[in-house]
């Protein structure tokens, strides 16, 4: 087995793709408490075509940082973010200590934040606090868009144009229009999602009825 003779220093960065800019520094900035050491944009060619993207970096304590990218077409981005299902298997894991992760939590909180966007997993080893990147939101807003009963759905700019914005209105709000049914319609769409967002509306939703 190949083994390098001195192993890397620490992480230089990660590298994912956002759909939402300020979503994301406002998730990693604002509530996490990353800050944002570095953003610039290139132009390059890449497989055949020019792609135009920008970079936003958020600083960790070691000298690394968490990186993203946003393309500026959407072909570019449809074609570099894979569509990755809602685990909690699949993520970012910072060391921090007690007094950080517990100021952590008061600001998720804070913000509405709860089951399935958050939640704590205690390992024995490690106690882990699970939280969701905003990246999910624009695919949920447009899913219920598109789905029947649903006369409008409204982000966090709509929710505050319209006095929507109170601590437990939750990250989009779906104005629907009622009908015989609509309650086994979206708890049988609740079921068949993995998406936690679309799966909690659905559940209010049916329980609305």
């Amino acid at each position: 087995m190949a083994t390098l003779s001195k192993l890397p220093s620490r992480l230089h960065h990660n590298a994912y793709v956002t759909r939402d800019l300020e979503a994301t520094r406002a998730f990693y900035e604002d509530l996490i408490g990353l800050p944002l050491v570095a953003t610039w944009c290139e132009v390059d060619e890449l497989f055949g075509a020019e792609r135009v993207y920008c970079h936003l970096f958020f600083a960790l304590g070691d000298g690394g940082a968490l990186a993203f990218f946003k393309f500026a077409k959407p072909e570019d981005e449809e074609l570099f973010a894979p569509k990755m299902p809602f685990s909690p298997f699949h993520h970012i894991a910072l060391n921090v200590d007690k007094e950080t992760q517990q100021a952590i939590e008061k600001r998720l909180a804070a913000a509405g934040l709860k089951e399935p966007q958050t939640f704590v997993l205690e390992h024995g080893y490690c106690r882990s606090v699970y939280v969701s990147d905003p990246n999910s939101l624009p695919k949920a807003r447009e899913v219920l868009q598109g789905l029947p009963g649903i006369e409008r759905v409204y982000d966090a700019a709509d929710k505050h144009s319209r006095q929507l914005d109170h601590p437990r209105s939750g990250e989009l709000v779906a104005r629907c229009i009622v009908e015989t049914g609509t309650s086994s319609y979206y708890a049988a769409l609740k079921d068949a999602t993995e998406e936690p967002v679309l799966k909690e509306i659905c559940r209010n939703i049916a329980a609305d009825e």
